[in-house]
């Protein structure tokens, strides 16, 4: 570091006020008293200065790159910060050359910081895993993403994974009333009005980062209109850029696509167009969400409303037609059509036990009066022989065995009593009184 370099850490004027807020003690940090509060283990951890490799897995704005800063300075270990992204293995080997020196020379420990393990190539994970493993690092890491999925399962074995939420809309009202108060942040020069303080704790969505962005935009703002006081219009308009959180090749997109199809299977139509627009409004294909709803009317609905199939399908075939903003009406009204029909998951349960019956017992023999018999010579041999024309008995029916001889027995399809399946469901019970 020259002259240059610590002039400009020792005067944090020109950084961001996120970055100058950033606590330095545990004991200021925000949140997360599910892991860090008296007593929980990882508490007991930093303070014994037993702390072992972490992943830090939560939200964005919930703290993790200044966990890691605050582990490294309570245990008087190194910091060093490492980008997945830019990094390289070269640049491992000189960090693991420097730890090993700092353990033997200075009895010094190195915590490796890495923002975005998840993009850790598989170059990167075999370089560090030995050095995590003996101790010549410790490594914290911090992802946004699911690290069940996301982090090769070796590197995944030798940390502990540490969850993350994002803040309630109280401890981001603190944190803002303390940046305004701060001489690191306002320091009181502007005051913030209870409306606006709502307005930006509950739109930053439990992202810090997010909330303190928004009060220091807010605050320029007012001092360029040479007023005092932060109103709600203030707030409003330095968070009317918000983005939502819904990354399409990640968790949080499966998260809003579990919430969306259980909504609808719990038969609750607020959250099922709810987490449908959640959907849409962060730019999902609506082709995706329509696929969903197609798929729902079979697997969860089925016969206990069969109407409930024609109107997914209409909904994308009218999606299809009219595109964007207009299809989202269709959409809302499949929507709230499927979560209050009639339900049934028939039709996946009756499909598993014909194919566990396939798999188990094999190619079964198909009973010879059901058979082609195109030949003389499969006539001959009893193809086709004895076989009764539904039709030509009263009804349009006739007592008959039509499963295999081994499976004779089994009864594949268990209807229930919801919707139009109870009227079939009295239907099939009567048709196999009949045959026994």
């Amino acid at each position: 570091m020259d002259l240059f370099d610590r002039a400009a850490q020792e005067d944090p004027s020109g950084k961001p006020l996120a970055e100058r807020m950033r606590p330095r003690r545990l004991e200021d940090f925000a949140g997360q008293d599910h892991v860090l509060g008296p007593g929980t283990a990882l508490r007991r951890a930093i303070e014994a200065d037993q702390v072992p490799s972490l992943i830090l897995w939560g939200p964005p704005g919930t703290g993790k790159t200044t966990l890691a800063r605050i582990v490294a300075q309570r245990t008087g270990a190194e910091y060093v910060p490492f980008s997945a992204v830019l990094g390289g293995v070269k640049e491992i080997r000189e960090i693991v050359a420097a730890a090993r020196d700092r353990r033997k020379l200075h009895r010094k420990r190195t915590i490796l910081f890495v923002d975005e393990i998840h993009r850790f190539t598989k170059a990167q994970q075999d370089a560090f895993l030995p050095h995590v493993e003996d101790g010549t690092i410790v490594l914290i890491g911090a992802t946004t993403e699911n690290p069940s999925f996301e982090v090769n399962a070796a590197l995944l074995s030798r940390c502990r994974v540490v969850t993350l939420r994002a803040l309630t809309e109280d401890e981001l009202g603190a944190l803002v009333d303390r940046a305004v108060a701060s001489k690191d942040g306002l320091a009181g020069e502007l005051q913030l009005s209870p409306e606006a303080r709502e307005a930006i704790a509950r739109h930053s969505f439990g992202d810090a980062r997010r909330a303190l962005n928004a009060l220091e935009v807010s605050a320029a703002a007012v001092r360029l209109a040479g007023r005092a006081t932060i109103e709600r219009a203030d707030a409003e308009e330095a968070l009317q850029a918000r983005t939502i959180l819904y990354d399409k090749a990640g968790e949080e997109h499966y998260n809003v696509v579990s919430a969306f199809i259980k909504s609808m299977r719990g038969s609750d139509p607020d959250a099922a167009v709810y987490y449908m627009v959640r959907m849409l409004e962060a730019g999902e294909d609506p082709r995706f969400v329509l696929r969903r709803m197609v798929i729902f009317a079979s697997e969860d609905v089925g016969n206990a409303d069969p109407q409930a199939l024609q109107i997914a399908i209409a909904a994308l075939q009218a999606v299809e037609l009219v595109g964007l903003p207009e299809g989202v009406l269709p959409m809302s009204q499949a929507a709230i059509y499927l979560a209050l029909a009639p339900k049934s998951n028939t039709a996946i349960t009756a499909y598993g036990n014909a194919r566990r019956l396939v798999r188990e017992r094999g190619p079964l023999p198909v009973p010879l009066k059901l058979r082609n018999a195109p030949t003389k010579l499969m006539e001959g041999l009893g193809y086709g022989g004895g076989y009764r024309y539904p039709h030509n008995f009263e009804g349009h029916y006739v007592a008959e065995q039509y499963l295999p001889d081994a499976i004779r027995a089994e009864e594949i399809v268990k209807l229930s009593a919801n919707g139009l399946e109870g009227t079939l469901a009295e239907r099939l019970r009567a048709l196999r009184e009949k045959k026994d």
